[in-house]
């Protein structure tokens, strides 16, 4: 017996940007009635006046549809309404995208695609990696967040800057499908190198000074440079470009 499709779930509330809300109305002149009234009109939805002050206020957050209307309505982009997306689900609703029309560009069924943006976690192949990246405008560091693999990421960096970090070069390549590109002809090599190099000097300076208290006698520098791994891969590896 064939299973009737998922339906999406209700998209949770998105990192709506209150200030910048009012700060937008107000560019145009509008009070809350105006919007209200295009909201109204123009998208077919029920919102008054106070419910779009409740909103500026941060007392309530709007949807995902409606932060999309609004967005119509104050003659801006979605991504103006927001704070920075880190999420797939917040970086669609900042491209005006629902689920399905997304699903559709990358390559995807709207189910495999929606069970992935509720658990956090790409699936996607390469192919697929690229488009999504592509219509989202995503950055390398911002896809591996989306794709919920930042942790992976930090595990097998902490690896590679603790131990030899040649034998992390294929297992990291193979991990970064989208950023490949950016960081092919030797460059991912250049980029562990660098960071080993950091680690290791951050232990040296350690028994250097004879393991005495303090944030080097104690390591706390290499523990802090690892904490940090995934942030310092990205800015030398933006640095090869």
């Amino acid at each position: 017996m064939r299973q009737p499709s998922a339906v999406p779930p209700p998209d949770a509330p998105p990192p709506f940007d209150a200030a910048a809300a009012r700060r937008l109305r107000e560019a145009l002149g509008m009070v809350h009635g105006n919007v209200a009234y295009g909201l109204n009109a123009q998208y077919g939805l029920d919102v008054g006046p106070d419910l779009v002050a409740a909103w500026e206020a941060g007392l309530r957050t709007p949807s995902s549809r409606e932060v999309t209307a609004l967005a119509g309505v104050l003659w801006c982009a979605p991504a103006e309404l927001l704070h920075a997306a880190r999420t797939l689900r917040e970086h669609r609703t900042a491209h005006g995208l629902d689920a399905a029309d997304l699903a559709r560009r990358v390559g995807l069924g709207v189910d495999a695609y929606v069970r992935m943006e509720e658990a956090g976690k790409w699936r996607g192949n390469e192919r697929q990696s690229a488009a999504l990246t592509a219509e989202l405008g995503l950055t390398p560091a911002q896809f591996m967040t989306a794709a919920g693999r930042d942790e992976e990421l930090a595990e097998l960096l902490r690896s590679a800057v603790t131990t030899r970090w040649q034998a992390y070069v294929k297992p990291l390549t193979k991990m970064l499908p989208v950023p490949r590109a950016a960081l092919e002809g030797g460059a991912l090599e250049n980029v562990l190198l660098r960071l080993h190099a950091d680690y290791q000097s951050r232990m040296v300076a350690t028994l250097g000074w004879g393991g005495g208290v303090g944030d080097a006698g104690d390591g706390a520098a290499g523990r802090e440079f690892l904490d940090g791994i995934v942030a310092h891969f990205w800015e030398r590896a933006e640095g090869t470009r």
